[in-house]
């Protein structure tokens, strides 16, 4: 590690005591991690909440092996220290992190290549909330599912941190976007955001209403982070040589298909999940974004939507909230 201003040794960061509830979320007294080669420590300005915290805080998505075993998997902050083969003008560098976990806390590790620059235009807040959507949107609805201009997406989730980035990417990009959400007045924020169409999915069937929308055509592509009995009503959604891509399994991780439907139609099902992939694949996906949507952000073209900020002490409560489903767009922490 090159020299820095760090000088504590210990810092306050938030622990998982055991599998559970928001309340098992403690602050605790840690040691401030080192960074490896390839690394930096980020004194962290604020970090995002999101449903894999959620995940692994219930004891169902354990960190992958040498993984920080804190939760948080983005975070903005400012560059510290730097690991063996880190170029020194990263240091003191504002920052936002896709991380592999120890994101809720004062001070984390990230490996540079998924580190981006944060502009003027963008708050600390603003910047913790971008990494974990924007990779994973990026790599699933255009990557994985071959969106292209003029073709209509269905979202689920719409008003979520990912369903709200979606949106806002899908429109920069060209897309029509489709999205559903729980409640009529989630429905009013999502087209607020710019969904082109809301489905309220508790009143009224989303395949019927997609058949209304696009003439009985379908949609080319649905980002889906339900799965369970989702699956086989969004691939009747779905146009011929339409995609689906699965992002989560909130409504259970298996399904019956009818895979004379998928034959017929040329479907293609695809997912992905974030974490687990190397720091090269990631880093590739960081050189993507910086080129092709970093310059639309310094614009400021592109914001992520903000729902409520907590105090890092207070994660418990901002697990609490993002739990109870009436957030809009995202949850953060302030750490500084």
């Amino acid at each position: 590690m090159t020299v820095s201003e760090v000088l504590q040794t210990e810092m306050t960061a938030v622990a998982i005591s055991e599998p559970g509830g928001p309340d098992v979320l403690k602050p605790e007294t840690m040691t401030v991690p080192q960074p490896a080669a390839g690394e930096v420590l980020i004194k962290v300005a604020a970090a995002g909440v999101n449903r894999p915290d959620v995940v692994q805080r219930m004891g169902l998505y354990p960190a992958p092996p040498g993984a920080s075993p804190l939760p948080g998997l983005e975070v903005s902050g400012v560059v510290v220290a730097l690991g063996q083969g880190v170029e020194p003008e990263w240091m003191g560098r504002k920052i936002c992190a896709l991380t592999n976990g120890g994101g809720y806390a004062e001070f984390c590790v990230a490996p540079v290549g998924q580190c981006l620059p944060v502009p003027d235009s963008l708050t600390m807040e603003e910047a913790a909330a971008l990494p974990e959507t924007l990779f994973t949107v990026w790599s699933n609805l255009f990557n994985r599912g071959f969106a292209r201009e003029d073709e209509t997406v269905l979202v689920h989730g719409g008003t979520s941190g990912i369903g709200t980035m979606a949106i806002m990417l899908g429109k920069l990009f060209g897309l029509n976007v489709i999205v559903t959400c729980g409640s009529d007045q989630k429905c009013t924020a999502a087209k607020t955001i710019g969904a082109d169409h809301a489905i309220n999915y508790k009143s009224q069937d989303f395949v019927e209403e997609i058949k209304k929308i696009t003439g009985g055509q379908g949609v080319e592509v649905v980002l889906d982070m339900v799965a369970g009995d989702y699956v086989p009503r969004n691939l009747n959604c779905l146009k011929e040589d339409g995609r689906h891509v699965t992002i989560a399994v909130q409504g259970g991780m298996t399904a019956t298909l009818n895979m004379a439907q998928v034959m017929m139609k040329r479907l293609t099902l695809t997912g992905s999940t974030l974490r687990p992939q190397s720091a090269d694949r990631k880093a590739l996906l960081a050189d993507e974004l910086y080129r092709y949507v970093w310059p639309d952000i310094e614009a400021g073209k592109l914001k992520p939507v903000m729902d409520e900020t907590f105090a890092l002490a207070d994660a418990a409560k901002a697990h609490a909230h993002m739990e109870a489903g009436d957030h809009i767009g995202k949850i953060i922490l302030k750490v500084e």
